[in-house]
């Protein structure tokens, strides 16, 4: 009897396959842009409740792929879980943002030897399982962690900061303290990534999203060293791990990010320069991106042109169609829908 091969489209770019039509999902794509989400986060009642009950996290997981299809899902979670798992405090506030125990001491970060307790990520495979029992074969499934750098942005200072200038005063003054947070989260972080490969992710991401705040000098020693010994780590266990790299605000550091982490893709912001990334980036891994976010929200004719110069400027290459960072919580629904349709027109 043949079997049938079922072929993942974003598989498939990252493999090295351009597709004529890219795959497309969302950054944030389960969120309080959908008024199913906003129902089960208030019954879910605190955040960290709803990431850790394997049944509601897979259930926001899938709400996005039952209304609009897209060709990947993301486990609904949070980049923070390694730190609870590392023992921190980690709580929620409405409207506020996140709050943890702050490791802003160099004697603090110095004896920060915690291993983690995977056990409390536990829930957060479960919801993995349960979405790849549920998502359509041709649907992959996205697994993440937080980069190192920007988990240590917010447990040094215990909250996001504009610059988030306390983790970058601290790794001035102090970088053999600051070292031993980056080490910890770099072994955990592997932990967890391969965690998730197991319950059955197909793709694994890591959001570094304030790469951008950092000089170049700084860029390599805290945001490309750490990923590239997280890829280099869940590639001994996982030889064929397909890995997507987002340095949000990278720039024109962007080539050498790719060069040395071994990413299989990068995801571009908004801002990202379309000669420099076609030239030096898309022509050695996958792309992912770039759609502004408040373009989605415009709509009409303005979203139209922003759709289309995503598609200009990558879609002959191998490219998955994304935002340049998370949808907005006030998105109007019929907008993702305008997006959804001119880009699965396109033929790259």
């Amino acid at each position: 009897m043949t079997q049938v091969r079922i072929t993942k489209p974003l598989i498939e770019v990252l493999c090295g396959r351009h597709q004529p039509v890219p795959p497309i999902w969302m950054m944030r794509q389960a969120g309080r842009y959908l008024p199913e989400y906003r129902e089960v986060r208030a019954r879910a009642g605190d955040f960290l409740d709803l990431c850790f009950t394997p049944e509601l996290a897979a259930e926001v997981t899938l709400q996005p792929i039952r209304r609009f299809g897209f060709d990947a899902a993301i486990i609904f979670s949070d980049i923070l879980v390694i730190p609870y798992a590392l023992g921190r405090e980690v709580s929620f506030e409405v409207g506020e943002g996140p709050r943890l125990q702050p490791l802003d001491t160099p004697d603090q970060a110095e004896s920060f030897g915690a291993r983690a307790d995977f056990g409390k990520l536990k829930p957060v495979y479960e919801a993995v399982r349960r979405v790849r029992r549920e998502l359509d074969p041709k649907i992959a499934l996205i697994g993440f962690c937080g980069a190192p750098w920007t988990v240590a942005t917010y447990m040094v200072a215990g909250r996001g900061t504009p610059d988030q200038a306390p983790a970058r005063i601290m790794a001035y003054r102090h970088p053999q303290a600051f070292t031993k947070i980056i080490d910890v989260l770099v072994e955990s972080s592997i932990q967890y990534l391969l965690g998730q490969l197991g319950a059955g992710a197909d793709v694994l991401q890591i959001f570094d999203t304030w790469a951008g705040v950092l000089p170049p000098r700084e860029f390599v020693r805290w945001s490309i060293e750490p990923t590239r010994r997280i890829v280099e780590g869940v590639r001994k266990k996982a030889p064929h791990a397909k890995i997507i790299g987002f340095p949000r605000g990278a720039g024109a550091l962007l080539p050498q990010y790719v060069e040395i982490t071994g990413v299989d893709a990068v995801s571009i912001d908004w801002a990202a320069e379309p000669s420099l990334i076609r030239n030096r980036v898309q022509n050695r891994v996958a792309v992912q991106g770039n759609l502004d976010p408040l373009a989605l929200i415009a709509g009409g004719a303005a979203l139209d042109r922003a759709v289309d110069d995503v598609l200009e400027n990558f879609g002959k290459g191998r490219l998955i169609f994304n935002l340049g960072h998370g949808i907005q919580p006030d998105t109007p629904i019929a907008h993702i829908d305008q997006m959804l349709k001119r880009v699965r027109a396109y033929q790259g």
